[in-house]
């Protein structure tokens, strides 16, 4: 029976369920424009965007997307955008349309773009300058019939002294093909449409899935199943027009795209956009705008606090530090309350759910724990083999119900087929993840299913020996992979970005015999390397599998 003791934890100010949405997430920008007309809704490198900027802004571009690029309801309009205000505004605009929104991430190159479009039918895309040449042959075949130019540098503002990074700073560059459009054209004044008839059980957005095998698949989004997302992030993180959201995770991603940009829009806050991770502008802009929210990726809060430039900084403003992908090491974590004050609020999510499924209660933040589900939520494990429910501390594969599920991949039926389950008429997605729930219904991830080390037939799951090697003073950064053995099959290997402080006084030798003592025998990593840096993807997140398979072809 699916698991519901979580809610003797609950939230005692929280209604267990959400009413269903009485609004699409376009609406969110005109009623918060309507309230605070005046009021900052963007900030990005000293320019700043009030709602009644945004709106009229956003409302110029859909009116370009429908009368010269004949958009119309239904449509998918790519979006491959850093964090900007371009991001935002297009976002919006495609929305208000009755489009669909198909953000992808900016470090994609040509072959994956050609992906995204063939696959999802765009014939429109949005993209910023530096990475137009990467489309170059959806254009030339015809596939992109419009592709609107954004140069980010159009929104920085004049006497922003701060360092911005190449890329953003860069100057307009003037296309002469006729498929490429400067922003600036979208932005002429013109009469204003009357807004698509849009209603909650329509597509919104379709997702793509980095994926473990094969081409990344599209997630297919309502309005409804990313409005419940939304407002479930506005209750659950104490978000109003009050707040300043700092805003790091990228927007394409859907912890950013809901928890750094929808969200606070819905709750008429301001969004600090930096679309570059930086440590030392980050720590300005918290102190300079007093940010109060911040949704992230735990490895930017080890940057944060290992950055010598933030110590000085007055981080008191932050209310609540949000984010999930990974587990938030539990001496990180400290780290973190004794320099700010307050516990890192650690939580679960997926493409496929739009974001997050489970949070840990405000009242009750636990360490390494992906929380209980949320509003309107159902979860259990189930022993992936015998698809049979398991009890309380018992590792299977996480499922998940809710309405902010997706209704499936986007033409890929048979996906859809593997990756669902019917328990009591109730459709719950398979997460791919190991898990466990305890006596009080809060969840825990061992790991990814395909991710297991097997070393002489011991179970080694590589999040839990992270979390302990992360202890370790000398450790910046690091992920553990497997590693080919001719006698164990497989052994552990740790891949370390250690401490500046560290790096001159700490030897392979030390991590090995200091694991020794902190974990068993089977888990303790055989082999260590010391790396300047970690490949991570555009989210953030460490991509282990990057590592995993170098790893394995260097010994093939």
């Amino acid at each position: 029976m699916v698991q519901s003791r979580h809610f003797k934890h609950w939230p005692k100010h929280l209604s267990q369920k959400l009413e269903t949405p009485r609004k699409t997430i376009f609406q969110n920008l005109v009623e918060s424009a309507e309230r605070f007309p005046n009021k900052p809704a963007i900030i990005f490198y000293g320019t700043t965007l009030s709602y009644s900027d945004l709106i009229e802004q956003t409302r110029a571009l859909a009116n370009y997307l429908k009368t010269k690029c004949l958009v119309q309801k239904g449509d998918r309009i790519i979006l491959d955008l850093q964090s900007s205000p371009q991001f935002v505004i297009s976002y919006y605009a495609v929305l208000s349309l009755g489009g669909l929104v198909v953000p992808i991430s900016p470090m994609n190159i040509e072959d994956e773009i050609n992906h995204y479009c063939t696959d999802s039918g765009a014939r429109v895309a949005i993209a910023s300058q530096d990475v137009i040449e990467e489309f170059r042959t959806v254009i030339d075949q015809g596939t992109i019939d419009h592709l609107i130019v954004a140069t980010y540098s159009d929104y920085i503002g004049d006497t922003f002294v701060d360092e911005v990074p190449k890329g953003i700073s860069d100057q307009k560059i003037r296309w002469p093909s006729p498929q490429l459009i400067d922003w600036s054209e979208t932005q002429e004044k013109t009469i204003i449409l009357e807004e698509s008839n849009i209603n909650l059980a329509d597509l919104a957005a379709i997702l793509y899935t980095s994926g473990t095998t094969g081409r990344p698949k599209g997630c297919m989004h309502t309005q409804e199943s990313v409005m419940r997302n939304i407002e479930g992030a506005v209750i659950w993180e104490a978000m109003d027009s009050t707040s300043v959201l700092l805003s790091t995770a990228p927007l394409f991603h859907v912890t950013g795209m809901q928890h750094s940009m929808n969200a606070g829009i819905a709750a008429s806050g301001t969004l600090v956009i930096l679309p570059r991770w930086d440590p030392k502008i980050a720590g300005t802009l918290i102190e300079r705008h007093g940010c109060t929210h911040w949704a992230n990726v735990p490895t930017m809060v080890v940057d944060l606090l290992a950055e010598p430039t933030v110590e000085g900084k007055d981080l008191s403003s932050l209310q609540n530090i949000f984010g999930g992908g990974s587990s938030m090491p539990e001496a990180v974590a400290q780290k973190l309350f004794e320099r700010c004050g307050i516990r890192y609020m650690e939580a679960y999510g997926m493409t496929e759910a739009i974001s997050q499924t489970h949070m840990n209660p405000p009242h009750e933040l636990r360490k390494q724990c992906l929380g209980i589900p949320t509003f309107d939520t159902s979860a259990t494990v189930i022993d992936p083999d015998t698809m049979q429910e398991l009890g309380p501390n018992e590792t299977g594969e996480i499922i998940v119900a809710g309405p902010q599920l997706m209704l499936g991949y986007w033409e890929r039926e048979d996906a859809n087929n593997e990756s669902f389950i019917n328990i009591d008429g109730v459709r719950f997605f398979r997460t791919g993840d190991l898990g466990s729930f305890d006596e009080d219904g809060f969840f825990y991830i061992s790991d990814r299913i395909k991710r297991m080390i097997n070393a002489s037939g011991f179970k080694v799951w590589p999040a839990e020996v992270e979390a302990t090697l992360y202890k370790h003073p000398a450790v910046k950064e690091l992920a553990i992979i497997s590693s080919p053995d001719p006698r164990r099959g497989e052994t552990v290997k740790a891949m370390i970005v250690l401490n500046s402080s560290a790096k001159n006084s700490t030897s392979e030798e030390d991590i090995i015999s200091w694991s020794r003592k902190q974990m068993a025998s089977y888990k303790i990593p055989r082999l260590v390397q010391f790396v300047t840096e970690l490949p991570r993807s555009g989210s953030g997140k460490i991509q282990w599998r990057l590592l995993q398979e170098a790893e394995w072809q260097h010994h093939s």
